[in-house]
């Protein structure tokens, strides 16, 4: 009994199959089609979506959009695979009518139209929302660190030129000791000689030069790091005891009805802490509605963050770490104290009222008000208070109504908390694992967002396919 069999490659065929009989109807790539043909193109601003009447005729964008969303849904994503995809991937040759775009032209595509692509993302949210597949009533923010296209060798801190030059003055004054030593004693073949020990000298009085014009460089900024590579990455901690990445912090906001991404950013700062009202105010507009629950790890507590989003109708759901020096050392911490509203005192463990003393500024700029007792003297639980002489002060923010009353919506929710790791940390894995995108392949902070725009589309994407059929998708497209 034989083998199945194909037909012989050199044999001709009277009536050649079309490229549609290879592409099945619930093919992902049908869907990537129709909904790209239903974007206006120009007005998302698009370069050359409307050719010039004269000189050579330029690609379609919708084209280069098409191959560019393809590519990031199969984990492609280089120009010059893509450029390789579009002359053997017979699904490519399917969804650009068997044009065969060479590198070059698939690179500047995606750097000239950055802001374009971001918007076909957000039209991509819009119409995930017309389907109802945002529940529109609790989201989910979260940040993470995407590597840069530059090396920790080529990012420099304050700390680090200060130990560089530091090394190099170091070395210079032992070769130059080494120098003058050469010329009293006998040449010794182990040792350098007078030309290599003048040659590493004027290395080394070169390299502190870069190093001084780095600092210099860095002052004049006024940033507290600079990258050779990728000038807008910053060398950023991973949490954890996981060191340090150069790169850059991708932040998130998912809906909780089926964990699809509502809107992203890429930024450069190191932490958390001031994206919250930011991202959720973006979220609650991207979804249209009145009000907004909002979910949030310790990464983001931040006072003036948490007024901003309630005073716009978002309600923040995010613990607080206590990393009070008094906790570590075993003492009673301002939770401990009970604050009374009627009289504008607190409450100690002592039973002792600690009073209006006070207002002032702290290091932040919030105005504080500072309260305190004359008790702490004569008090038995001093020893388990304060290690201080003076008496014990607490300080309350002028807004800390907004933090007591997030701290009581924890108490009689503690299930939004545990929610947030399945609504936000999956999409974060999905992208830096299975779809291999935890890396931007682009440079500069205009490009990598273009880039971070496609890999959530992307996500976004598979997500709804998943939920739907192609058949329906294509059927919700508008006409």
């Amino acid at each position: 009994m034989g083998f199945v069999e194909g037909i012989h490659r050199h044999q001709m065929v009277m009536f050649p199959e079309s490229l549609d009989e290879y592409i099945a109807d619930d093919n992902p790539v049908r869907f990537i089609d129709a909904f790209i043909e239903s974007l206006d193109l120009q007005s998302l601003g698009f370069e050359r979506a409307v050719p010039a009447e004269t000189g050579r005729p330029p690609y379609n964008p919708g084209d280069l959009l098409k191959l560019y969303v393809y590519g990031y849904l199969n984990r492609i994503r280089s120009s010059r695979k893509l450029e390789a995809e579009a002359k053997r991937n017979v699904e490519v040759m399917w969804l650009l009518g068997k044009l065969t775009p060479d590198f070059k032209t698939i690179a500047d595509f995606r750097r000239d139209n950055g802001e374009s692509i971001r918007a076909v993302c957000r039209e991509f949210t819009l119409l995930c929302r017309s389907l109802g597949l945002y529940g529109g009533e609790l989201v989910a923010i979260d940040g993470s660190k995407f590597k840069a296209v530059n090396s920790r060798e080529r990012n420099f801190t304050k700390g680090k030129l200060k130990a560089l030059r530091r090394q190099a003055e170091a070395k210079i004054e032992r070769y130059l000791q080494e120098l003058d030593e050469s010329d009293a004693e006998e040449r010794d073949s182990k040792k350098l000689t007078r030309e290599e020990l003048q040659e590493k000298i004027e290395w080394l009085k070169k390299r502190k030069g870069v190093y001084d014009e780095l600092q210099q460089e860095m002052e004049e900024s006024g940033e507290s790091q600079i990258s050779l590579t990728d000038r807008d990455a910053r060398s950023m901690t991973l949490g954890s005891n996981r060191g340090t990445e150069v790169g850059y912090n991708v932040q998130i906001s998912v809906d909780a009805k089926h964990k699809l991404i509502v809107d992203h950013e890429v930024t450069n700062k190191c932490n958390d802490m001031n994206q919250l009202n930011a991202m959720a105010v973006r979220a609650k507009a991207m979804l249209e509605v009145d009000s907004l629950e909002v979910v949030a790890d310790a990464g983001y507590y931040n006072s003036q963050e948490i007024k901003d989003c309630t005073d716009q109708d978002i309600v923040p759901y995010i613990p607080q770490t206590n990393s009070s020096t008094n906790k570590k050392a075993g003492l009673y911490t301002k939770k401990d104290f009970r604050y009374d509203a009627e009289n504008d005192c607190y409450w100690c463990p002592a039973g002792e009222a600690l009073r209006f003393s006070r207002c002032g500024t702290n290091r932040h700029g919030r105005k504080m008000r500072y309260y305190t007792t004359k008790a702490c003297k004569t008090c038995a639980l001093k020893p388990q208070c304060i290690r201080a002489k003076g008496g014990r002060r607490i300080q309350r923010w002028e807004h800390e109504e907004y933090l007591e009353e997030l701290a009581q919506r924890l108490r009689a929710q503690p299930e939004k908390v545990k929610q947030r790791k399945a609504i936000v940390e999956h999409p974060f894995g999905t992208i830096k694992r299975s779809m291999d995108q935890g890396y931007f392949l682009t440079r500069r902070l205009c490009n990598v967002r273009a880039e971070m725009s496609l890999t959530m589309l992307a996500y976004n994407m598979k997500r709804v396919m998943g939920l739907m059929s192609i058949e329906q998708l294509l059927v919700a497209l508008p006409a």
